[in-house]
């Protein structure tokens, strides 16, 4: 069974080896119970997220928040789309916030490490990780008026492909996004290996993008000849007329899974980190730039990552993936 990099082996493929800030000491195995967690982190109320540090000292109260968005499309988009939520939260927690435009989810992952980063959207697949190896706290998720959120991997060709199902893509080359992502990596090699018998780099090739917005441009303009995506990120470059909806096929589409989850680092100051829960879930999103990029969503529910991402850690368990955080 496949088992997948090390957390810091993703870092130094990035070329992202040396970083700043204090590591937490690994805390006393008898009085810190850690569920999946890292060693530096404790999980006693066991609901599989870092507990704040029991000592205050430990806590970090930032003159500067730093945000960042999960680095699935061009980062300077998405500067312009949060900056009026970026200002909502600054006037709510009374501090200064940076937009940190990162470009890949290595970068992301190392700087939640490191603790140069304080508020984060993780995407789906990356979130078990960012909690086990990051002591990332993920706290909301986007989701439409009525509550509903989500989205679908989906596997997509070329319109005129001569690919019908997964089954045809044997001996073909698909690409995928990145190996920490849900949709662009683990949901589909999974499912491909248990529906259709087809294993990575045996039955087919694979090929990394790097991001979804590269593979659904790639499989419109026929460089890929099939690969596995976010649908709500394709649909939302399908608004913007970035590729058009006739380019591209559907040749497979999964259940619901959960969508970027925001959170903070689990030794912010409790009382910021509770103003910042109130930025989120306090957001006005009629006429805001967010509302205009992520058109079916209208709000910020809250999100629990023991339930809600119970389906993303099965599907690692799946493909032998360990959260290992060396």
């Amino acid at each position: 069974m496949r088992k997948t990099r090390t957390f810091l082996s993703l870092f130094l493929a990035a070329g992202l080896i040396g970083f700043a800030g204090t590591l937490a000491t690994p805390a006393a195995a008898e009085d810190c119970p850690r569920s999946f967690l890292d060693e530096r982190y404790c999980d006693r109320d066991g609901n599989l997220t870092a507990d704040l540090p029991t000592d205050p000292s430990e806590w970090v109260d930032p003159d500067t928040i730093i945000f960042s968005y999960t680095p699935v499309e061009d980062p300077a988009v998405y500067q312009k789309v949060w900056d009026g939520f970026i200002a909502h939260m600054s006037e709510t927690t009374g501090k200064k916030v940076a937009f940190f435009p990162v470009q890949s989810n290595a970068a992301q992952l190392e700087a939640l490490r490191s603790g140069r980063l304080h508020v984060a959207g993780v995407n789906t697949g990356s979130n078990p990780i960012a909690v086990a190896c990051a002591g990332f706290v993920p706290f909301a998720m986007m989701a439409s008026e009525d509550g509903s959120y989500g989205y679908e991997m989906e596997i997509i060709v070329p319109a005129d492909s001569p690919v019908q199902t997964p089954a045809d893509l044997k001996g073909k080359t698909l690409a995928f996004t990145a190996p920490t992502s849900n949709s662009g990596f683990k949901a589909p090699s999974a499912i491909l290996k248990a529906e259709f018998n087809l294993e990575a780099d045996k039955d087919y090739q694979t090929a990394f993008s790097g991001k979804h917005d590269n593979s659904v441009i790639g499989v419109a303009n026929k460089d890929y000849e099939a690969a596995a995506v976010a649908n709500s990120v394709m649909n939302r470059m399908f608004d913007r007329d970035v590729v058009k909806r006739d380019q591209i096929r559907s040749i497979y589409k999964s259940q619901t899974f959960p969508t970027t989850g925001y959170g903070y680092a689990y030794n912010l100051d409790p009382t910021l980190a509770a103003k910042i829960e109130q930025a989120f879930f306090t957001f006005d999103w009629e006429g805001s730039a967010l509302k205009q990029e992520f058109q079916k969503e209208g709000k910020f529910v809250a999100i629990y990552h023991k339930t809600d991402w119970d389906i993303i850690r099965k599907i690692d368990r799946t493909n032998g993936i360990t959260y290992e955080c060396k």
